[in-house]
């Protein structure tokens, strides 16, 4: 990944950040699978082939899974295909779009694997991640060695990619960490990392968030990679009051760790043995976790939009 940073500043020079069409769209691959743990009726899956793709042949490509597959169109997925094939600054991949599960809240979010449950969030807005478990599994068990048969994958975690956004992201996160074997490299733009097993007030929340919980207690998977990315303008929350707003303050803590109001320090990647960037947008390097912090980005699909290329060109930069 060397050189994403020099393909990244060749993307903003030519203007990919915001994305412009340049190619006409091309329409995805649609299947419905079924998955009676996860929802009620089939769940559509939709697949991106890239440029030249021949059935048959001896190519094979890896391939970038996505939660909140029906957000495709909203975040510009084609065109900002369209628009880094066209300036070869990406090698071909396979993009598979998993439209949300029909209860969505109950559907993303964290489980815990070695114990084959959810872990369950309590919220303002309801309880979250109740089915987190077998979805997680089902995306690992079933969707991967399903899209393995039927198209022309590398069947390798270093090029077999998750993303997701907002509780679609944390869910990612928490399928990239506990299923390093299937999924090498994860993307969280916006994530949920304020989920908690204690949301009485904004104390227990920061003490008991269930992603910092999940990296500082369960075995690193060493060889994956992250990119987080969170807008500046998401929110005005501060719950630990320290002038930086929750949704960057939280994936902040998770990258370099931090300190309780116990004073106790709890681990994140770098004391784990990641190499972090904290400020990947404006001097990018080669670390195994960074964090893209977009200027002015809020919490809509909008601002995933103007995320997505910097992601796919630290994720599969072309060697051009």
């Amino acid at each position: 990944m060397e050189r994403a940073p020099r393909m990244l500043s060749l993307a903003l020079l030519l203007g990919l950040l915001p994305v412009q069409a340049f190619a006409a769209p091309r329409g995805p691959v649609e299947v419905k699978l079924d998955a009676p743990m996860v929802s009620p009726k089939p769940m559509r899956v939709r697949l991106w082939l890239p440029p030249g793709y021949r059935a048959g042949s001896a190519a094979r490509y890896p391939t970038l899974y996505i939660n909140d597959g029906q957000d495709m169109e909203a975040v510009g997925l084609q065109a900002t295909l369209d628009d880094l094939y066209r300036h070869r600054l990406i090698k071909p991949m396979i993009v598979v779009a998993i439209d949300m599960p029909q209860d969505r809240m109950a559907g993303y979010g964290l489980s815990d694997r070695a114990k084959g449950v959810s872990v369950v969030a309590p919220t303002k807005y309801g309880a979250v991640g109740a089915n987190a478990q077998a979805y997680s599994q089902w995306l690992a068990d079933n969707l991967v060695p399903y899209v393995d048969a039927h198209w022309q994958t590398r069947r390798n975690a270093d090029s077999r990619w998750l993303l997701g956004w907002s509780l679609g992201a944390i869910n990612a996160f928490s399928v990239g960490w506990q299923y390093p074997q299937i999924f090498g490299r994860t993307g969280a733009f916006s994530p949920s990392f304020w989920l908690s097993t204690d949301s009485s007030d904004a104390r227990a929340v920061q003490a008991t968030r269930i992603a910092h919980a999940l990296v500082e207690t369960t075995p690193p998977p060493s060889r994956s990679r992250f990119f987080f990315a969170a807008g500046d303008a998401e929110e005005k929350g501060d719950r630990d009051g320290d002038g930086i707003i929750d949704v960057i303050d939280d994936v902040l803590d998770l990258m370099q760790g931090w300190t309780g109001d116990d004073g106790r320090v709890h681990k994140g990647l770098k004391q784990l043995g990641y190499s972090i960037d904290i400020d990947y947008a404006t001097k990018p390097d080669a670390s195994a976790a960074v964090f893209y912090r977009l200027p002015g980005g809020e919490h809509n699909q909008k601002s995933w939009a103007r995320m997505l290329p910097a992601f796919l060109l630290w994720l599969n930069p072309s060697s051009k």
